[in-house]
């Protein structure tokens, strides 16, 4: 089964061809991350904007990487949320004019459900699993007994963790994007700052909010002294409290519900700290552990082909109604 998919959920034009779920055939993103560097992160007004100028030209090159017209594909799946309004609605009346023009089924897929199922691209998943999703919007531990099953067991209180990343990048004078820079620099800098532990306690909520104002403090404190702040170390100590609570979480949600398969998913599971310590952490506990290329780490349109054929296998398929949806649980 040949699945277009559409990705317009941020910043990224992304358009794919995955065949039966798990075969990424063609792929196309296009990014605006140069655009919105200037302005130091994503315009919602500009990013929608450029989705509609690239759309067409992005399924053209997609369906051409593919070798295929569209008469070969059997259905279409788009991104309906969450995301921002402007970016979900060019996707969505993309798909929706092809779905009605040729006559196609038209599949919605949650954002979240695709960063889950880009794991599938890598190896097909392994049932009951714990899904950690980490991304600039959403940080939750997932519980999932079976195919499109999600059950949330925990999440952000506040903060998301690529957010906090980005707002700490900000402080410390790092340009946008944030995360990756800090991700890189905490690996040539020594955990000296005394950063406090976020929510660490015995349940699976996260909260980085009192860790993103401990660094804001510090930083502004040393700055009235006078002292300089070395950012290589500063981003050492915010990202060993981040990795540090995200793991012992996972694994805690691991061992209660007796799970041996974990996956990693969003953004953030391209951050080398993080893919590191998992990897310790689950070798010495004997779990199965699963994190997408980097290439499917970020937004794409293969991953919501993935998750888009497990949700036609269990017949969601939308009317020509489908909205686009700014906030949705993921369900």
């Amino acid at each position: 089964m040949y699945i277009l998919a559409i990705e317009s959920s941020c910043d990224e034009t992304s358009v794919s061809v995955i065949k039966d779920g798990c075969e990424d055939v063609s792929t196309v993103i296009l990014s605006q991350m140069n655009t919105h560097a200037n302005y130091g992160g994503v315009v919602p007004e500009i990013a929608s904007r450029m989705h509609v100028e690239n759309i067409t030209l992005v399924i053209d090159e997609a369906l051409k990487k593919a070798n295929m017209k569209m008469e070969d594909i059997d259905a279409i799946a788009v991104t309906y949320g969450p995301g921002l309004i402007g970016s979900l609605l060019v996707g969505l009346m993309a798909a929706k004019t092809l779905a009605f023009i040729y006559g196609k089924p038209l599949i919605p897929v949650h954002h979240i459900a695709g960063h889950i199922y880009a794991n599938n691209l890598v190896k097909k998943l392994e049932f009951p699993l714990i899904a950690l999703v980490v991304s600039g919007g959403h940080t939750e531990l997932v519980y999932m007994k079976e195919n499109y099953s999600f059950e949330k067991l925990g999440s952000t209180l506040d903060d998301a963790v690529g957010e906090a990343y980005d707002k700490v990048a900000r402080v410390i004078g790092v340009p946008y994007p944030g995360g990756p820079i800090v991700d890189k620099l905490a690996f040539e800098g020594k955990d000296t700052y005394d950063l406090p532990l976020p929510l660490n306690d015995d349940s699976y909520n996260f909260s980085f909010s009192g860790l993103k104002s401990a660094v804001i403090n510090l930083v502004h404190n040393e700055k009235q002294r006078g002292n300089e702040i070395i950012k290589e170390n500063m981003a050492a100590s915010f990202q060993n409290r981040v990795v540090q609570i995200l793991v012992k979480k996972t694994m805690k949600a691991l061992k209660d519900n007796n799970v041996k398969n974990l996956i990693v998913a969003g953004g953030v599971a391209a951050n080398k700290g993080l893919r590191t310590a998992l990897t310790e952490a689950c070798n010495k506990a004997n779990i199965n552990l699963i994190i997408p290329e980097m290439k499917y780490c970020t937004d794409n349109a293969a991953m919501i082909g993935a998750a888009g054929y497990y949700a036609y296998k269990r017949g969601d398929i939308a009317g020509l109604d489908l909205n686009a949806k700014a906030v949705v649980s993921l369900k």
